[in-house]
């Protein structure tokens, strides 16, 4: 029975194994990198080694991730092939074939994920809402959920600031997570989640609904590296129209420098060396690319600080009911887990997928709908 149902799915998983990443792109590139790496002045300078080896962990991790998959999936054609021959390997597939879905349903997380900031650390910050235990208690649950969601991803998890409750629970908490497209993966989580289930603090066991928002920021490194191609610049040379002798004002020693991407131009006329000139118009250029990279990281800091106080108590994502049944929901993509003892305890993959996939495809939701079923 197993063969008949499975032997298609598996035969098409096998077949697409080498659509997810283009292996002979990536060793290319890794090829490239090993180059750049091996250069000693490389070493001496953190703000160009780092960037580098963050990029070749990156691309080890993609070449590794493509090896398992394909790992996997040759286990399982194998199995196949016993059970031709008549060997029981059901039970084996049927450990197996989960495993490669989880795996490959991980993977296609990470092909989403392609933003600016998507590979950075995650800062999360949780705050109860109106409610005072009630939603105080639900805050620490988020937080727990969360913290659970990191250990099951194997990111390190570091409390940056608690507040306790009066009674129970906490009034804020702010944590780090820190691990490879950790903001990525949680980006969909900023919004306000409700809780509805018998109050454990109402001594009337009545039904209690509580919110709390929950904000996601990208870890922004400081380290800005100014890495100039020269196939994005434009030098002019010009005859400087200054004082300075015979010499500066005869030849075309001047030089302006123009930096094609980002519209930027610097110049300089004051040397009699062209080459003076060229690298002190260098020198402009780095300093106006840095502040112009600045400027781009503070517009960052501030989109995502207006994000946050947009959010209000109106504007629910996701629902975790508890009481008269047992459903977590989320309002924008309608991605539904019955297990919500689960879903609590940290597995939070079927709602990162579907926001992911809305996000790939751009079907944001005009408004967040209303949840019905309450």
């Amino acid at each position: 029975m197993i063969l008949n149902s499975v032997t298609p799915r598996s035969a098409t998983k096998s077949a697409n194994c080498g659509s997810i990443f283009d292996s002979a792109r990536l060793r290319r590139e890794l090829a490239t990198l090993e180059e750049k790496i091996s250069d000693p002045t490389v070493w001496a300078d953190p703000a160009r080694s780092q960037p580098l080896m963050r990029e070749r962990k990156r691309l080890e991790t993609l070449l590794a991730d493509d090896n398992e998959l394909q790992r996997r999936s040759d286990d399982i054609e194998a199995y196949f092939d016993l059970a031709r021959e008549g060997e029981d390997t059901e039970p084996d597939l049927n450990r197996e074939i989960p495993a490669l879905v989880d795996f490959s349903e991980a993977l296609e997380s990470k092909t989403m994920l392609s933003g600016e900031t998507d590979a950075l650390n995650a800062i999360v910050t949780v705050h109860p809402g109106a409610g005072g235990t009630e939603s105080q208690d639900w805050a620490e649950m988020l937080m727990r959920m969360y913290i659970r969601w990191g250990e099951r991803q194997h990111f390190k998890v570091e409390i940056n600031e608690v507040q306790d409750g009066d009674e129970a629970g906490i009034k804020s908490a702010t944590f780090t997570i820190s691990g490879e497209f950790a903001f990525g993966l949680l980006s969909g989580e900023t919004g306000v989640h409700r809780l509805v289930r018998i109050s454990p603090f109402d001594s009337a066991k009545r039904r209690h609904t509580s919110f709390a928002s929950v904000f996601v920021s990208p870890e922004i490194d400081d380290t800005i590296v100014i890495d100039i191609k020269t196939e994005d610049l434009r030098i002019d040379t010009y005859r400087s129209g200054g004082k300075g002798g015979q010499h500066v004002n005869t030849t075309d020693s001047a030089v302006r420098i123009t930096h094609i991407p980002t519209g930027l131009v610097t110049g300089c006329q004051n040397e009699r060396s062209q080459h003076k000139n060229k690298e002190r118009a260098m020198k402009m250029m780095r300093s106006k690319l840095y502040e112009y990279e600045l400027d781009k990281k503070k517009a960052i800091s501030k989109k995502l600080e207006d994000s946050k106080l947009d959010i209000k108590f109106g504007s629910q994502i996701r629902s975790y009911v508890l009481q008269p049944y047992r459903m977590a929901k989320d309002l924008r993509t309608r991605v539904e887990v019955g297990d919500v003892d689960k879903v609590l305890d940290g597995d939070l993959q079927p709602f990162i997928r579907g926001y992911l996939r809305m996000r790939r495809e751009g079907n944001f939701p005009a408004e967040i709908a209303e949840d019905d079923d309450l």
